[in-house]
């Protein structure tokens, strides 16, 4: 390997805003910034970000960087991105954004995937036929909840004719940071396998589907061409390298989205081994050899950023954001009480879920705040604190959320493993969950897995982006990539709490399958 005093600055961008880390050349981490964006929710299940606010709050945390390393300014040699997936931006051939971004929590599609999945013949939902086309070019099948990005073109085309006449390319967050950054209109085949017009056969040989194009009613000129995530797809615009203060023949990597960056910056790169990441939502991935699909858990192997290798994708719709949700909606509403959350809250409630019995004095949290995915598609579902008693306190609904969403990855982990082909030998833990040595130690005892709580664990997708650069400019292997993520603590099941774990995840299934219907006809006229 090559070795030079250069520097890959990555910005990942999430949905509460990007962090913007700074790397050498052999992964390590040398300085990291964020800058909070906010979110509207809109009425039918409407999700929106300004792409403008994306754009200041990178350039705040680049130059908060490159301010306490004016060493680096000048030795750059590539930009890499990953940002939130499945998500939407509408722009003309000047590269301007002509709507707000419709992000990965839109769900006002879903009539229109409804009307181009369904047929005479169901399954599911879909129409078989339509079901078989998907199936066998992709692995899956636009969801019904609508919120994939075919989902939110087909809301523009339908809602908004005059903006989808005068969009030039519909693309990804993380693609519109890479327009803005070199000017191109490019995406990466594991970037575009959520638009479902792929055909992902050959692992090798990744391009658009007529067929399938046909069945969306999406035109191929709208979309982006494809390239794989570790290329070089140009240089930083001369106004954008004046700006920042940069060189402008910085390199700008393709890169990927946040699930892929995660699974790379985990450094769980083999078959037999997994990540959990845990930040607003979830996931549960592991690397695998093939294409295949269950389509009855929502769970599928899709291309990933590491050129050859599928990766098994999936989505919980919340989990940290539970314990966002518990700050902001119940024990701190600015309303009455008007009383701050402290700073500390995280520390604090770690503090005294940690103090409260295994099991939460038989309180379950059920964590379906905005629906869930993965591995029930379900748009109508809620959450909620089953078996409440007036002897519950706070301390016990704290770490009944911790739990919650233990047992929703529990749930998932069967089929994960099923689609797999095998038991995972360890589990990385990542995302702003896993600074929680508590949540790591409750994953363990909910699934029975080793579960290894990774260093900066919030900065993994971060990793993975530079990592991508390192591929792709010759600094790294494949192979060698794993090496660049280390275990801060290795957490092991214990055996004690198997037994209680075993009785509250039972329940935590029968709340949903007896209730579905339920939330069904409590909910059939709300759209998340």
């Amino acid at each position: 390997m090559k070795r030079f005093s250069k520097y890959i600055l990555t910005i990942d961008l999430g949905t509460s805003g990007p962090k913007v880390v700074l790397f050498d050349t052999q992964a390590n981490v040398i300085d990291d910034d964020f800058a909070p964006t906010g979110y509207d929710l809109l009425p039918n299940g409407g999700a929106e970000q300004i792409p403008n606010d994306w754009w200041k709050a990178i350039k705040k945390a680049i130059l908060n960087v490159l301010a306490r390393n004016p060493d680096a300014r000048k030795n750059i040699e590539a930009i890499s991105v990953t940002t939130q997936w499945s998500g939407t931006v509408a722009v003309d051939k000047n590269g301007k954004a002509l709507m707000n971004a419709i992000i990965w929590m839109d769900a006002r599609g879903a009539g229109q995937v409804k009307e181009i999945t369904k047929g005479i013949i169901e399954l599911e939902g879909y129409g078989v036929s339509k079901l078989w086309h998907w199936l066998r070019r992709t692995g899956g099948i636009p969801t019904r909840a609508g919120k994939d990005p075919i989902a939110h073109i087909l809301f523009i085309k339908e809602n908004m004719p005059d903006i989808y006449k005068k969009t030039y390319k519909f693309l990804e967050p993380k693609d519109y940071i890479n327009l803005l950054l070199s000017g191109e209109f490019v995406s990466t085949y594991d970037t575009m396998v959520l638009h479902w017009v792929t055909d992902n056969r050959d692992i090798n040989n990744i391009r658009y589907s007529k067929k399938l194009l046909s069945l969306s009613g999406i035109e191929r000129e709208k979309l982006p061409d494809m390239v794989y995530a570790h290329e070089e797809i140009g240089t930083l615009r001369k106004e954008i390298a004046d700006e920042l203060g940069l060189n402008n023949d910085v390199k700008i990597i393709a890169g990927t989205p946040d699930v892929n960056s995660a699974a790379i910056g985990s450094g769980a790169i083999k078959q037999k081994h997994a990540h959990i990441y845990i930040g607003t939502s979830s996931w549960l991935a592991s690397f695998v050899p093939y294409k295949k699909t269950d389509i009855f858990h929502n769970i599928a192997s899709l291309p990933s950023a590491l050129k050859g290798k599928y990766l098994i994708t999936n989505e919980q719709e919340t989990a940290g954001e539970c314990i966002n949700f518990l700050r902001d909606n119940v024990f701190f509403h600015q309303d009455i009480l008007n009383t701050p959350a402290p700073e500390n809250y995280y520390e604090k409630i770690n503090q005294l879920a940690e103090e409260t019995p295994v099991g939460s004095n038989k309180l379950i949290f059920t964590p379906w705040l905005y629906g869930e995915r993965s591995p029930a598609e379900d748009n109508f579902v809620r959450g909620g604190f089953h078996n409440l008693a007036l002897q519950h306190t706070r301390r016990e609904m704290i770490r009944a959320v911790f739990e919650g969403v233990a047992f929703n990855n529990r749930w998932l982990l069967k089929y994960v493993e099923k689609l797999a082909g095998n038991q995972f030998e360890y589990i990385s833990f990542i995302g702003g969950g896993a600074l929680s040595g508590l949540w790591s130690q409750i994953l363990a005892d909910v699934l029975q897995r080793e579960i290894r709580q990774m260093e900066q664990p919030i900065l993994a997708n971060a990793r993975g982006a530079a990592v991508l650069a390192l591929i792709g400019l010759g600094y790294l292997d494949v192979e060698d990539s794993s090496q660049t993520a280390k275990a801060k603590k290795i957490y092991q099941p214990k055996t004690e709490n198997t037994k209680i774990y075993d009785e509250l995840f039972k329940e935590y299934l029968n709340i949903y399958h007896k209730n579905k219907k339920i939330y069904r006809r409590l909910n059939r006229t709300a759209v998340l």
